[in-house]
């Protein structure tokens, strides 16, 4: 039978950790995914026609030039990053590090100012690739996305928590 108080632990092993790592990552990533599309479609307008998210749901976006489309996902990144790191936090200190090596609010900072990091280069890059190569909104900030998950793994282990 399995220990869920021991899974759920943060003591427990690095495998059983980087597994609970990935999935309250998931949540916080599709948690900045939503946010992201949502504010992209009604509050900066940064979608297009052929973007995933507006054919599956059948929704009507505006025709927006290369350039604002490029301006305004970074807007909609950075507006989904705020409360999805924030997410992303509240469940690592939950489920997954061990907390102790600084005071709550000092690795809060840390864990805001690590993923800002991250969110700079993917949001740096997402815009770039849309500006550039007129890449599908969708497709950069996935890239975005990929970025940010190998940047903030690494430091919030090593870092921020007692990896």
């Amino acid at each position: 039978m399995l220990d869920w108080k021991a899974i759920l632990s943060p003591e427990a092993g690095p495998v059983v950790q980087f597994i609970k790592y990935a999935l309250c990552g998931g949540i916080a990533t599709a948690t900045h995914i939503i946010l992201f599309h949502l504010i992209g479609w009604r509050i900066f307008p940064c979608l297009e026609a052929r973007d995933p998210f507006v054919r599956y749901l059948h929704l009507h976006v505006p025709d927006v030039d290369r350039s604002r489309r490029a301006r305004n996902s970074m807007i909609a990144n950075v507006c989904g990053f705020i409360f999805s790191n924030f997410v992303a936090y509240l469940l690592n200190i939950l489920f997954v590090f061990r907390g102790g090596r600084y005071t709550w609010y000092v690795a809060l900072a840390l864990f805001y100012a690590v993923s800002g990091v991250s969110l700079v280069l993917g949001t740096s890059l997402m815009g770039y690739l849309i500006r550039r190569f007129g890449m599908l909104t969708t497709v950069a900030f996935g890239s975005n996305i990929f970025m940010a998950l190998l940047i903030n793994y690494a430091m919030r282990k090593f870092v921020i928590f007692n990896g």
